[in-house]
């Protein structure tokens, strides 16, 4: 069971995390810098195959998903507040979901160390949080 002060510190870090783990895919530059070097990685570990090239709309939908979460990253880091990190736990275990759905077809094994952190943060931001009566209640936070 969590502490609110150390929920809100999860939260935040959580934010951290993805905004390290998404800025490369916010813009078509810095995500073509993250393709190559992810491949590279690929490639060095021995997975087989390549890392598929994007089109232009795959590349637009790669910097929709990465300025969107850097936006919600951004969010929960300035403001952690627990509504965000039940919603943010909803949200990881949407992008679970997807991810087994892209390794189960083919996706590179590389997608498993980011679906372990998602399934992770999901379970830490879904933890109960320890209440303080007559302190704690939505208008609370802020």
């Amino acid at each position: 069971m969590w502490s609110k002060a150390r929920y809100r510190t999860l939260v935040r870090a959580s934010g951290v995390y993805d905004l390290v783990v998404t800025v490369g895919f916010a813009t078509p530059w810095s995500f073509m810098l993250l393709h190559a070097w992810l491949g590279t990685l690929h490639d060095s570990l021995g997975f087989g195959g390549h890392l598929p090239a994007f089109d232009a709309l795959q590349m637009m939908m790669a910097n929709l998903m990465g300025s969107i979460v850097c936006v919600w990253a951004w969010l929960r880091i300035r403001h952690p507040q627990q509504r965000f990190g039940r919603y943010d736990a909803a949200g990881r275990m949407l992008f679970a979901a997807w991810q087994w759905y892209a390794l189960a077809h083919g996706a590179s094994p590389l997608l498993w160390g980011v679906l372990l952190f998602e399934v992770l943060w999901g379970i830490a931001q879904w933890l109960p949080v320890r209440s303080v009566v007559g302190v704690d209640s939505p208008l609370a936070e802020g």
